[in-house]
């Protein structure tokens, strides 16, 4: 079993010649750190000053790492993935840092509209959205700080409550689980609670509202242990996302330069073993659904013997595998082969509004130690496969 993910053929059998090589140059690119730098510098520049650059990065990261612009522009990704590698989708709708209730309504609409796409397709199996999506960061941050919000800010934080609300109804109505992301941890006391409260209300006969724990914060086991003894108390089932996290150096630099202690853990060692305790909490207790996000081959071998452990069969709908869409493919579609339920994250959005996030995929596997290498390897060896 351990020789499971070394398995190139099914990896990348959705892949044409020229896909796998336009994803061998991106890795080989993204490996390089100063260049990462640079190309981020350069693009960035290029969109504010509104150069003709789009179709070049639609071309090359975006369709990498994106399923599209808008939904309907996604549906080929995802017929492709799940009728060639039982690989479902998640649509993600990756729009970044825009602040104006007219873009928290947009936000509204399109996680609307996915939870229909979700009911209506066997290969959607979730809908999602970010907090800071549906409502200013500065309102969350101002509450998980416990200060009291004035009354404009009242009337506004009424109107976010009234948004998660829209959507769980939705989901509820139509049977659709929703993963709600997890995001900075000076704002993410708010989302915690108000998504806490959610799973009361629409959880009383199944996971349907997930929250979303990055495991690199030392302090997520404990607050699973602790949401664990509240929800056996008031009798809701809990749905949690769990992963080990993105904003890994943003906490650091914050933590020093506000000088408190980093929520971050010590090592990645320390955040391996954080994320495997999860993990395996979740397996032991019942009442729980997980979607384990990891692109970590350890992590999800473990889970596959838990699963054994627990009789919890590989297609029980209580138990995902989650990975980025272009990214960790040789774990995604092994797993789906073995019958395990996976899906994709496919973000999608206009191509200069999905920067942001395209830039923080760019640094994320510049800084995490191996992960492009190990990209590169597997596609030097599916390139190798196909010559002979």
């Amino acid at each position: 079993m351990k020789k499971l993910f070394d398995n190139t053929e099914v990896a990348f059998s959705i892949k044409s010649d020229s896909e796998l090589e336009r994803a061998y140059f991106l890795f080989k690119m993204i490996q390089n750190q100063p260049m990462v730098r640079i190309g981020t510098a350069v693009t960035n520049f290029a969109l504010k000053a509104h150069l003709p650059v789009e179709g070049l990065i639609r071309s090359t990261v975006f369709d990498h790492f994106c399923g599209g612009v808008t939904e309907d522009d996604c549906l080929p990704v995802i017929k492709k993935m799940y009728q060639k590698g039982k690989v479902h989708s998640i649509l993600d709708y990756s729009v970044e840092g825009k602040e104006e209730e007219e873009s928290f309504d947009d936000a509204l609409a399109k996680t609307l509209k996915t939870i229909n796409f979700a009911d209506e397709k066997q290969s959607i199996p979730y809908a999602v959205f970010k907090p800071t999506g549906f409502g200013r960061f500065h309102l969350y941050q101002k509450l998980s700080e416990g200060k009291t919000l004035d009354n404009d800010e009242q009337v506004e934080w009424n109107r976010v409550v009234e948004r998660y609300h829209t959507v769980c109804k939705l989901a509820v109505d139509k049977d659709v689980p929703l993963l709600i992301d997890a995001e900075e941890s000076w704002m993410q006391t708010a989302a915690d609670n108000l998504i806490e409260e959610l799973m009361e209300i629409y959880n009383k006969e199944k996971a349907i509202v997930f929250n979303t724990l990055q495991m690199y914060r030392h302090d997520r086991m404990q607050y699973l242990k602790e949401l664990h003894k509240r929800a056996q108390e008031k009798d809701y089932y809990i749905g949690m996302k769990v992963v080990r996290g993105a904003y890994m150096e943003k906490e650091r630099d914050r933590a020093e330069e506000k000088g408190y202690e980093s929520p971050i853990c010590k090592d990645k060692q320390a955040t391996d073993d954080n994320y495997n305790e999860a993990i395996k909490y979740m397996m032991e207790n019942s009442k729980m659904a997980l979607f384990a996000g990891t692109h970590n081959e350890e992590s999800s071998y473990l889970l596959m013997d838990l699963a054994k452990q627990h009789n919890v069969a590989s297609n029980d709908m209580r138990l995902w595998f989650g990975q980025l869409y272009g990214m960790s493919d040789h774990i995604s579609y092994n797993l789906a082969k073995e019958g395990y339920n996976v899906a994709k994250y496919l973000p999608f959005g206009p191509v200069r509004d999905v920067m942001p996030y395209l830039i923080r995929r760019a640094e994320e596997n510049t800084s995490v130690a191996g992960q492009t290498s190990r990209e590169l390897n597997l596609l030097k060896t599916e390139r190798k496969r196909r010559k002979l």
